[in-house]
């Protein structure tokens, strides 16, 4: 068993075949994976509707959803599962029509128990450099933070969610006060370090896997607040004047500016340059009016003045 069985995966094994079935999950499950089964494409979605699944090996002739349809629907509401295709219907459907559906691989029965495994490890090492090349792509070198280009992307994705879903979102635009004085007087290294500390702050004092925290540029960072009331975000925002206040960074502290998605999801876009807008435009009147502060979309103060330690 190689590394990339080792780490232990989650597999969801389709077929409407109870002898097939449970030759899969023994076969899966003996190579250290987490495994389930489901007797068809409609119990398959139900599954991967209720679970975090990574890869999906499945028959084609099934009854209610055949695996084509299942195919589409998971690259359509699932687009991060891999598929295997493992079928004896390789006269009727060939391997690149297969593929060009979306399945990650096809083998024909009756299988060869090596050949699944290779595939499956194949496919787990495809996925782990996805992983890293995605983390790379979508992570700000210096900080850790998510950066500007995920921020857009992502934006997008928990806006049009919280629009569907109907809850509220916030978001806080931060900027750094007196970064370029303090850049000036101790110098680029020491500046990068302020960066990593505020980054620590921002990470400790938000929801880990509900909100999210950015870096939009320079000294300028964004945090999501999703299924936030305004109290909330608020309490997050005085969190990291307060934490942040304490790190006893002389002349430096956080404009903080906030402001609520509103609007509807067909003018999406229209909303969310909005949102960006009024967020950045409130941290500016935080900024100009003394900073070290939270202001709202109407720039009024949201927050009491924190005085710097």
């Amino acid at each position: 068993m190689d590394q990339a069985t080792r780490t232990g995966k989650s597999v969801l094994c389709v077929d409407d075949d109870p002898g097939i079935r449970e030759l899969l999950y023994e076969i899966i499950t003996h190579l250290g994976h987490s495994t389930i089964t489901a007797v068809d494409g409609i119990d398959a979605l139900e599954k991967l509707a209720d679970d975090h699944f990574d890869i999906v090996v499945t028959d084609l002739n099934m009854p209610r959803m055949d695996g084509i349809e299942l195919i589409k629907k998971i690259k359509t509401d699932f687009d991060d599962v891999d598929i295997i295709v493992v079928t004896a219907y390789e006269m009727t459907y060939k391997y690149t029509d297969i593929i060009a559906l979306g399945a990650s691989d096809f083998i024909s029965k009756p299988f060869n128990v090596n050949e699944l495994e290779a595939k499956l490890n194949r496919i787990l090492r495809e996925r782990k450099l996805r992983v890293e090349l995605k983390r790379l792509s979508t992570r700000d070198g210096l900080t850790g933070l998510y950066n500007r280009r995920y921020f857009d992307e992502n934006l997008n994705h928990e806006a049009s969610r919280a629009f569907r879903q109907n809850y509220s979102l916030y978001l806080l635009f931060i900027d750094l006060d007196g970064f370029k004085a303090y850049n000036d007087k101790y110098g680029h290294q020491k500046g990068d370090k302020l960066l990593r500390g505020l980054a620590k702050v921002i990470l400790d004092n938000i929801r880990k896997d509900v909100d999210s925290a950015y870096r939009y540029g320079g000294d300028e960072f964004v945090i999501v607040l999703p299924h936030a009331k305004r109290q909330q975000a608020l309490m997050v925002a005085e969190r990291l004047l307060n934490s942040f206040n304490k790190r006893n960074v002389s002349s430096t502290g956080l404009s903080i500016g906030l402001a609520k998605l509103e609007g509807s999801r067909e003018t999406l876009q229209e909303n969310l340059e909005s949102l960006i807008r009024k967020a950045d435009q409130a941290a500016y009147s935080a900024k100009t009016n003394g900073g070290n502060q939270v202001r709202d979309e109407q720039g009024q103060i949201a927050s009491p003045r924190l005085s710097l330690v």
